[in-house]
């Protein structure tokens, strides 16, 4: 896939859990677990900016394009 997800890695920045991101955000910690392992076909707008307002970032600092070889 082009797009990669590097919640894991801000996550590990903030020194915040999925568990405590899961509760700020209001989803699902196997909706977020998806997210984090790549394993997500979309996002919603409004997901992702709850997300980067509790993680203090931009979209472009959790979402990567990495074009196929």
């Amino acid at each position: 896939m082009a797009i990669t997800v590097k919640l894991d890695r801000m996550l590990l920045e903030r020194g915040m859990s999925l568990t405590e991101l899961s509760e700020r955000v209001g989803v699902t910690i196997a909706n977020l677990s998806i997210l984090k392992t790549g394993k997500a076909k979309a996002i919603r707008f409004s997901t992702l900016e709850a997300i980067c307002r509790e993680l203090d970032c931009q979209p472009g600092d959790i979402l990567f394009y990495e074009p196929d070889l």
